[in-house]
């Protein structure tokens, strides 16, 4: 309404200035002479004003639905299974997820208002012009339809110029990303040199993509201008020979010149307007392409619930391949099959790619086996709803997550629903409340990016007491021994304990040390179940590999 109210002011305008220069020829009044003079100033003060608001309304609707839109992609990406996130890195996904919604924001919220005002601002100009001169209006959309033709080819030819460039820049994010995560190994080897070598060659690559781009839009606007500045040159020439024809006053001449001169701009800003819509255009795919990525792991139709407490652990005929195996190589895991009953703990043991890890993976459903079934409490994991698993079943893993936020927001992941109380309860729970008590702001003392302020041990410190606070039944920890530091190690050891008990856990071992927290054993061998049994009785089989690993204290030496 308000881009409707705002075009009708516009094309008015003209109209009292040919009242006017009609009435000056004429020798009108100066009463008539200055209504019209003021009616024009504020018939155009007010076409601005309504003219704002539209923008405004426009600007708020588009940067709410690409607000939006950012907010279902990171939704979608986070929901991905790791297979895509192997392929590729975080700098490239935020890239995409950032940087071409903002490129749709930058579209969208001046759009409405400035391409379909223009469009409809073009179309009443030849209207008007139409009731004055049916030659003069046919000239003005014959320029406007050409205008629009090499619009539209050189958005076919643009486009993916900028596809290719948007492309480039999502590259040269993941690679800055994945260099500045390293950046302790890169110094410590030397590669700093090598590291702004390859970033050289990222940037010659944008830079070689935006100016191909580049190239396409500035001889868009090139063209434009050339027409534009024809159109207003021939409407120069179409009024002087009207009006020395008689056909038309001097104040019908200007009209004529007016509303042409008023056609170019429009013209003028669709042709700004369509750097960023080629633009757009393409992060338009790119969202696309990566809303059609589909996880390969899907949430159940149906979804069943699980009972409370600690649950059975069942694995029948488990096969697993990695999606970017190489042809002709060994699966991950063959024919896994073992019960755990509810309340024990397994040690998972087995040498460095005996699918020890991938078999925790399947277990919290980050991957979804090729053949078999995994049950949990008697239910298939892929007939569980994902939060209800997430809620059910909890990992600490070798690489702990710390956040540049408190340690309140570190130990609840930032969820405000989790009082203090329950934090130090749970602290309290684990022995923990020493060491909370060393912390110089409690917990509100804030960590550092990465953890900063927090040793390795005090990491894993951090994850048991999430896990504690979240009360799952099922707990799996992926047990890293270069993770551990001496000052800590006593809090870990009695957390440990704490955390175990009345849950059934699953522990990938890595030191024998843990060992003595598990009720029976596992021994993996190149994907398969080499042994299983209760950890006492292979421990006093002399035959049993896991009998041979306490002896040599070697988990290589398996088998």
């Amino acid at each position: 309404m308000l881009t409707l109210v705002s075009i009708g002011l516009q094309l008015a305008g003209p109209q009292i200035v040919r009242l006017f220069v009609d009435a000056t020829q004429r020798g009108a009044s100066d009463a008539l002479l200055i209504t019209a003079a003021l009616s024009y100033i504020a018939l155009t003060l007010g076409q601005r004003v309504v003219y704002f608001g539209a923008f405004a309304v426009g600007t708020r609707l588009g940067f709410a639905a690409t607000d939006a839109l950012r907010d279902d992609l990171t939704r979608h990406v986070l929901a991905l299974d790791m297979s895509f996130h192997k392929r590729h890195t975080p700098g490239e996904l935020i890239a995409r997820v950032e940087r071409d919604v903002s490129d749709l924001a930058n579209m969208l919220s001046g759009f409405t208002v400035r391409i379909v005002a223009n469009l409809l601002l073009m179309l009443g100009v030849l209207v008007l012009l139409a009731r004055e001169n049916v030659l003069v209006a046919l000239g003005a959309s014959i320029y406007a339809l050409l205008s629009f033709a090499i619009l539209w080819l050189l958005q076919q030819r643009v486009a993916p110029r900028w596809e290719e460039h948007q492309q480039a820049s999502a590259e040269q994010f993941g690679y800055i990303e994945e260099r500045l995560g390293g950046t302790e190994d890169l110094r410590s080897s030397g590669a700093e040199a090598y590291t702004l070598r390859r970033l050289d060659g990222h940037g010659a690559a944008l830079l070689r993509t935006e100016v191909h781009a580049l190239t396409g839009t500035v001889s868009g606007d090139a063209i434009g201008s050339w027409l534009a500045a024809l159109a207003y040159a021939l409407a120069l020439g179409a009024g002087a020979w009207l009006y020395t024809s008689g056909q038309t006053t001097i104040g019908g001449a200007f009209l004529l010149i007016f509303y042409i001169a008023m056609l170019g701009s429009p013209l003028d800003q669709i042709r700004a307007q369509a750097n960023d819509f080629q633009q757009a255009s393409a992060a338009a795919k790119r969202v696309r392409a990566l809303i059609a990525e589909q996880p390969l792991v899907q949430p159940p139709t149906t979804p069943q619930s699980l009972p409370p407490g600690a649950p059975t652990l069942v694995l029948d005929g488990v096969r697993f391949a990695y999606d970017d195996a190489e042809a002709g190589s060994e699966p991950a895991l063959r024919d896994v099959s073992f019960a755990l009953a509810a309340g024990r703990v397994l040690g998972v043991v087995g040498r460095t790619g005996s699918g020890k890890s991938t078999l925790a993976r399947l277990l919290l459903r980050l991957y979804d086996p090729t053949a078999g079934s995994i049950k949990l409490a008697g239910v298939d994991l892929r007939a569980i709803a994902p939060d209800v698993l997430r809620q059910r079943v909890a990992v600490v893993t070798q690489e702990v997550e710390l956040f540049s936020a408190t340690l309140r927001d570190n130990l609840t992941l930032f969820d405000e629903t989790i009082g203090d109380d329950k934090i130090r309860a749970a602290l309290h729970t684990l022995g923990l409340e020493p060491w909370l008590a060393r912390q110089p702001a409690g917990l509100d003392t804030r960590l550092g990016a990465g953890g900063g302020g927090v040793s390795a041990g005090e990491a894993q410190l951090l994850a048991f007491a999430r896990v504690f606070l979240r009360d799952p039944g099922l707990v799996i920890l992926d047990e890293a021994s270069s993770r551990l530091d001496p000052t800590t190690e006593r809090l870990l050891d009695n957390a440990t304990a704490q955390l175990l008990r009345g849950r059934t856990a699953v522990i990938i071992a890595h030191r024998l040390e843990t060992m003595r927290h598990v009720d029976d054993v596992l021994v993996m061998e190149g994907g398969r179940v080499a042994e299983y049994g209760s950890r006492a009785a292979l421990a006093d089989d002399p035959a049993s590999r896991f009998a041979a690993l306490l002896r040599t204290g070697d988990m290589e030496a398996l088998g």
